[in-house]
């Protein structure tokens, strides 16, 4: 009764596991390996893509003379002989890589040997047809096809794939068996992505900052063009950047510096530009009939001066002839005027500000799909005394990253709608079959449709007008504003040395296109409305050609 019983558990029990053994045993398995999905611009445009390599395994136990393999692969593939020879005698594995990504032609030479215990089968090596373009973007991936960067890295689970393997029946000692044939399980190709990115636009950026790099010398030039209606990135720009077929793998350094995507790692002050947001919340809080707030009619005291907690507190410049006269928020708008931004922060006070300074996504995660987001500088509300949030009424004592200075901008003129920002649009399968739309993402109302328009009308005179006008296209409603910031080194100003932007959108009644252009430390250049705004400018002319649009939108 009891060997009954032990056969019936041995037979029924036990015998899914003692079969699984079994075939692990008889079977050895070579893997064939998915191919990587590839990404493409909203158009189609193929941004990274595959070609096929082959990998090449040894599998110890059939090779029959290991000195003539060890030899050969050492000749052919560029191996170390000694070191293969020792694994090929040693090795206590089924298999043994030998290496990846092997050309075609080496292959072909190593059939003519026929070599026994020696195995290739198909894989693949990641290319980017466009080099530079979108290089910190993009990113790349491992020698294995793992991705380590940028977009490969956070949709690695559906670019990759699941790989497949070949199975040989194999005798006791690991041997394959003569005339049994191998069992094949396919692998599963990787899902395609495609961004929000337009190849054209993105074409046009990278001509315009390349040139700027190369007349201004700066530290880095980059640029960042979205859609303000919904957070759909269009182009990303960054200099210096690097080739992604042509990698410094052996200069981790210098890979990691190039590969930095400082449009959304990294922060910076953002000088005049952050005017946008004190002016916004100044028109919102006027039109709902705050005391505190200033309707465009109020005249600034003309004084380029104003004292704050005892310290002196300056305009940027000493323009309309040293007199700051009859001067209204539109006006000090044009002018770039920071005592009139100091009046309206004070006036709200701290706690008002704070309130549209969280509400516009400062010192907070936009919540873009890429790694390594920053969330900026903002000092704690509790901390803030009335001398530090002068000076954040226009742009110091608090850091962004671009990307949050962009899509604050964005929800400050596109009607007051805040939208997270994306680069991934859509997940397919190799056959077009789309598995996953992913879709604009709504986070809040910010500012009412009426205080965007009457904002956007007012950076629209910025750029007719004001020190935005080397932005100026005649025909079109373009609205923007410069930005001077200044740097720090050890705590203190560094003389000399400046981030100059400007961020612009058009049509500016109705906006489809925003463009945040930043040079840092340029050479020869004084002030963001004669670097940037001319850069801007070019991109803005180059969209406007491309797309065609017509004069008057």
């Amino acid at each position: 009764m009891f060997i009954l019983a032990r056969l019936f558990y041995i037979q029924v029990v036990w015998g899914k596991e003692l079969q699984s053994r079994a075939i692990d045993q008889w079977t050895r398995e070579l893997p064939l390996v998915a191919r990587r999905g590839v990404i493409t611009d909203r158009n189609g445009v193929v941004l990274a893509s595959n070609y096929q390599t082959y990998s090449v395994f040894i599998r110890g136990r059939s090779v029959t003379d290991a000195n003539d393999v060890a030899k050969t692969l050492s000749s052919i593939l560029d191996v170390d002989y000694d070191q293969l020879y020792s694994k090929i005698i040693n090795t206590n594995n089924s298999v043994l890589t030998v290496k990846k990504q092997v050309g075609s032609q080496d292959i072909e030479r190593l059939r003519q040997y026929n070599l026994q215990g020696v195995y290739y089968s198909p894989d693949y090596a990641r290319t980017y047809p466009y080099g530079k373009s979108l290089s910190q973007v993009l990113g790349y991936t491992s020698y294995d096809g793992m991705g380590l960067t940028g977009i490969e890295k956070v949709y690695d689970e559906y670019l990759k794939g699941y790989d497949g393997e070949i199975l040989y029946e194999a005798d006791l000692v690991g041997k394959d068996i003569e005339g049994k044939n191998a069992r094949y399980v396919p692998a599963t190709n990787g899902l395609n992505v495609k961004l929000t990115i337009d190849y054209e636009i993105q074409s046009i950026c990278d001509a315009v900052i390349e040139k700027a790099y190369n007349e201004y010398t700066p530290k880095s030039a980059s640029v960042l063009v979205m859609n303000p209606q919904n957070g759909q990135i269009l182009a990303m720009t960054q200099y210096p950047c690097y080739d992604l077929n042509e990698l410094p793998r052996d200069d981790v350094k210098l890979l990691n510096k190039l590969g930095r995507c400082s449009l959304v790692v990294d922060s910076y002050e953002p000088g005049s530009t952050f005017k946008i947001l004190t002016a916004a919340a100044n028109i919102e809080e006027y039109l709902k009939g705050n005391p505190n707030a200033f309707s465009n009619d109020y005249v600034f005291n003309s004084s380029r001066y104003r004292y704050v907690d005892g310290k002196k507190i300056k305009c940027w410049s000493n323009h309309d002839n040293g007199k700051h006269s009859n001067e209204n928020l539109a006006m000090a708008l044009n002018n770039s005027c920071n005592p009139c931004f100091v009046d309206i922060a004070l006036a709200l006070g701290k706690e008002k500000m704070y309130e549209y300074i969280k509400a516009f996504g400062y010192g907070q995660c936009t919540g873009v799909d890429f790694q390594g987001e920053a969330i900026g500088m903002l000092l704690p509300e509790s901390a803030v005394k009335n001398g530090d949030l002068a000076r954040i009424s226009f742009g110091q004592t608090i850091a962004v990253t671009p990307i949050q200075l962009a899509c604050a901008t964005a929800s400050a003129v596109n009607g007051g709608k805040y939208f997270s920002p994306y680069f991934v649009s859509e997940i397919s399968d190799e056959y077009g079959k789309v598995a996953e739309v992913i879709k604009e993402k709504f986070v809040r109302r910010v500012i009412s449709e009426e205080a965007s328009k009457i904002l956007a009308s007012y950076l629209e005179g910025v750029v007719e007008n004001g020190s935005g006008k080397q932005a100026y296209i005649e025909g079109y409603k373009i609205g923007g504003k410069t930005g001077t910031a200044q740097k720090y080194e050890n705590g203190v100003i560094s003389q000399g040395k400046y981030v100059m932007s400007f961020i612009g959108f058009f049509p500016s009644n109705n906006p489809e296109y925003l463009a945040l252009v930043i040079v840092d430390e340029p050479v020869g250049g004084q002030y963001g409305s004669t670097v940037a705004a001319p850069l801007v400018k070019e991109i803005f002319q180059g969209i406007i050609n491309c797309k065609n649009i017509g004069k008057y939108c």
